[in-house]
């Protein structure tokens, strides 16, 4: 079977003065299924009967043909390409076929300009086409090498309130910051460096974009520190504070915040007051 969007090894049945029919089949009868690799792709050298590796798409008139040139990625699979530029009915995006993929409006999670890098899944649409969508999250892969604490890259691609910061680990592999982890600021597409901090058993990583307790404590206390010091030297809340006015206020968490002050008291840095932190 002749697989649209697909890389595939197939067989050369028939030629033509402008190329070279290719089927599945060693051996092809009229009925059977066959696509065109034009001339100016064709091997030199290649006769009928030659195995072929080559990837299904379809051309500017919308027919099947086939191309000896590699793409980016295969139907079901996630690759980050760059917008050539954007039309009424959504943005093109350019890869290593001379045919531009479509992103269309409903497709994109959030919108892009020309010029940007955005990572997207390749699908068939309804009508046959190769299509592309920024919603990558049923596409991605949960075979990751990566063990707990292992340092890893990745892309954002969607950030969901009641869930976390979703990434796409190595633009391929599903990961997610939880909704309790800091991680103000980022929107989709920005590229982050993160801690694998569990690996569940789908697969899945579970990411932070902190060090492990014991380290990030002391980098909290020299940000609170810091902190301190443009504030004139206290602060008007201590670790009995409400978590949200905490990680307002300082990016953490209220463990987080409740171990750098904890270990700036044993270094006798600051005192805690009945309302607030002040540095020593």
């Amino acid at each position: 079977m002749i697989e649209l969007g697909k890389s595939q090894e197939l067989t050369i049945v028939k030629t033509v003065e402008f190329g070279v029919y290719l089927s599945d089949a060693e051996e092809a009868a009229e009925s059977q299924e066959r696509v065109l690799l034009p001339r100016k792709e064709v091997p030199e050298g290649a006769q009928i009967g030659d195995r072929i590796q080559v990837f299904i798409y379809r051309d500017s008139k919308d027919r099947l043909i086939a191309t000896t040139r590699q793409p980016e990625f295969s139907v079901g699979e996630t690759a980050v390409l760059k917008v050539k530029e954007t039309g009424r009915i959504g943005a093109f995006l350019g890869w290593a076929l001379e045919k531009d993929l479509l992103l269309p409006f409903k497709e994109q999670t959030c919108k892009v300009q020309a010029g940007e890098e955005c990572l997207v899944a390749l699908y068939i649409d309804k009508s046959g086409r190769l299509c592309t969508t920024m919603k990558v999250y049923p596409y991605l892969r949960t075979d990751s090498p990566y063990q707990k604490d292992a340092r890893v890259t990745g892309r954002v691609y969607e950030i969901a309130e009641n869930y976390g910061v979703f990434v796409a680990v190595d633009d391929c592999y599903s990961g997610m910051i939880p909704k309790r982890e800091p991680a103000m600021g980022l929107k989709v597409g920005d590229k982050v460096e993160a801690r694998v901090s569990q690996v569940l058993e789908d697969g899945k990583l579970t990411l932070s974009l902190r060090e492990k307790a014991y380290i990030q404590m002391v980098s909290d206390g020299d940000k609170l520190l810091e902190l301190l010091e443009r504030e004139g030297g206290r602060l008007p809340f201590n670790d009995k504070a409400d978590p949200e006015l905490i990680r307002d206020a300082t990016g953490m968490s209220k463990n987080e915040f409740k171990r750098a002050v904890g270990n700036l008291y044993k270094q006798r840095l600051i005192v805690i007051e009945a309302d607030g932190i002040r540095k020593v």
